[in-house]
């Protein structure tokens, strides 16, 4: 039987809201672009996994973060990979602890977390996604329309 290697996976979360953000944009003379916006805070969340072999992302959805949505996103993970061995590495965050995530991470023993050094978000990939994913998304767009 061929061995099955770990998939090293790295998490983040972000909260993309759902006004534009306004960046530099060409346009022709005195044509200004109008960009509408949602006067709101209104927002959605996401969790966020990078398969840092294969550059695969996986990503769900959440009313907030917390120990729930943690948990519920850990098995999208267990439920994607369902044999092989997962080393997710991510942030401190407090949504991270709790004893629903504690509950996952105690039934599936083939997933094992490690933490980031504090205060480093550079070492963490996924976030890399995010600032891509606000570029092409976010700016200069209204997101209201898409949630």
């Amino acid at each position: 039987m061929p061995s099955i290697g770990v998939v090293i996976l790295a998490e983040d979360e972000a909260a993309l809201y759902l006004q534009a953000t306004t960046s530099a944009v060409w346009a022709p003379r005195g044509q200004t672009p109008v960009v509408q916006c949602d006067p709101g805070r209104a927002k959605a969340n996401f969790y966020g996994t990078l398969n840092l072999h294969i550059g695969q992302d996986t990503v769900t959805q959440a009313e907030m973060m917390n120990s729930l949505s943690t948990s519920q996103h850990l098995q999208a993970l267990l439920y994607q990979y369902p044999e092989q061995p997962l080393l997710l590495l991510w942030d401190r965050a407090p949504w991270h602890k709790g004893s629903a995530v504690r509950a996952v991470l105690e039934a599936n023993l083939r997933l094992v977390v490690m933490s980031f050094p504090p205060a480093t978000p550079e070492l963490n990939p996924q976030k890399h996604v995010w600032k891509a994913t606000r570029q092409a998304v976010s700016h200069n767009h209204d997101l209201s329309e898409l949630f």
